[in-house]
């Protein structure tokens, strides 16, 4: 019988719910950190989306302070900051500002996609080419900002990111492709897979961050996790209407019809073409959803598939009560 011991962390969006403000659904993502840091969860993770109305984590960097303030325990970190819309030295800054704060308990975690659309990534940052060299430099950049050290006889090596703090925040590369994984490995970064994104390929691309994974001066060893969305209940109807809930979202979104808050009597009646139909079993994939049993048995495939002892939870309900009951009942069953 497997006996690893699965630690849990968050990761949220501030999904809008239908009838909600953005600005209640920022505070439900307050409550929702005090309320898991209670729970023992390891880590709460805030997102970056742009130009969406279903979404209201824009900032991480902002949100990360104030959630900070308002727990205890829990590290609180980005999932993640979307480097390609940021300067190195102006991430490195927000992220040293934190730390000065907060010591030891920030998590900078770092993705390469920009969370938007093109339209929108090019607002963000006029300048941005989307190269993969960017991304790189980006990330040797920061390593220097955090060490306080730049190239001699370069521009760099005079520039100093403000404040001057002694601890680094703890550096975690995010990745749907596994391509971030084998930069996780060279930077000796954590390196954490979004299975809620892609279903397929993670463990591989866990196992191949592993097998390269050079130490850096912060990580000694290897640090992995896997992200997915979660939905735990005891209330079959209610697992029911969440999974045609996420399917109809997932069918949207790929319809590129964006995604709008919604409830289950907007789509309890909606029907699915063959080709639509075979895209939500696909995405299903991404999704497990299920009365407390059927999700620990899942879960902990899940991590052992990956080979990890980490699970982050992706919780979007209708009601923000069920969000914190799913919540609840991953922490009776693995803390």
């Amino acid at each position: 019988m497997n006996t690893k011991k699965i630690h849990l962390g968050v990761l949220d969006q501030s999904p809008v719910r239908k009838g909600l403000t953005a600005a209640e659904a920022v505070n439900e993502t307050v409550e929702l950190a005090k309320f898991t840091d209670a729970l023992g969860y390891t880590r709460f993770w805030v997102s970056e989306h742009h130009n969406t109305g279903a979404l209201a984590g824009s900032t991480p960097e902002v949100l990360m302070a104030h959630l900070a303030g308002k727990t205890k325990n829990i590290r609180i970190g980005s999932g993640g900051v979307m480097m390609p819309n940021h300067s190195a030295l102006k991430v490195a800054e927000n992220f040293r500002m934190l730390e000065a704060l907060f010591p030891g308990r920030i998590d900078l975690g770092m993705g390469r996609a920009p969370g938007t659309d093109r339209h929108t990534a090019a607002l963000l940052n006029p300048s941005n080419q989307f190269r993969e060299q960017d991304f790189i430099e980006q990330l040797y950049d920061l390593n220097n900002f955090f060490h306080d050290r730049g190239d001699p006889g370069t521009p760099m090596a005079k520039i100093r990111a403000i404040p001057q703090v002694q601890t680094v925040p703890a550096m975690w590369l995010l990745s749907s492709s596994g391509q971030s994984g084998i930069f996780a490995a060279h930077f000796g970064t954590g390196f954490s897979f979004a299975h809620f994104i892609n279903p397929n390929g993670g463990p591989q691309a866990v196992a191949a961050y592993r097998e390269r994974f050079q130490p850096s001066e912060e990580l000694h060893q290897q640090q992995a996790n896997m992200a997915i969305f979660v939905f735990c209940s005891e209330d079959e109807e209610k697992i029911e209407r969440h999974k045609a809930l996420m399917d109809y979202r997932f069918n949207q979104f790929e319809k590129g019809a964006g995604i709008v808050p919604i409830g289950y009597d907007d789509i309890k009646h909606v029907t699915y073409s063959a080709g639509e139909q075979e895209r939500i079993w696909y995405n299903r994939k991404r999704v497990i959803a299920g009365t407390p049993g059927q999700v620990k048995t899942r879960l902990t495939q899940l991590a052992d598939e990956y080979d990890v002892d980490e699970i982050i939870a992706v919780t979007i309900t209708e009601h923000f009560e069920d969000r914190l009951q799913s919540y609840k009942l991953l922490a009776e069953m693995f803390l």
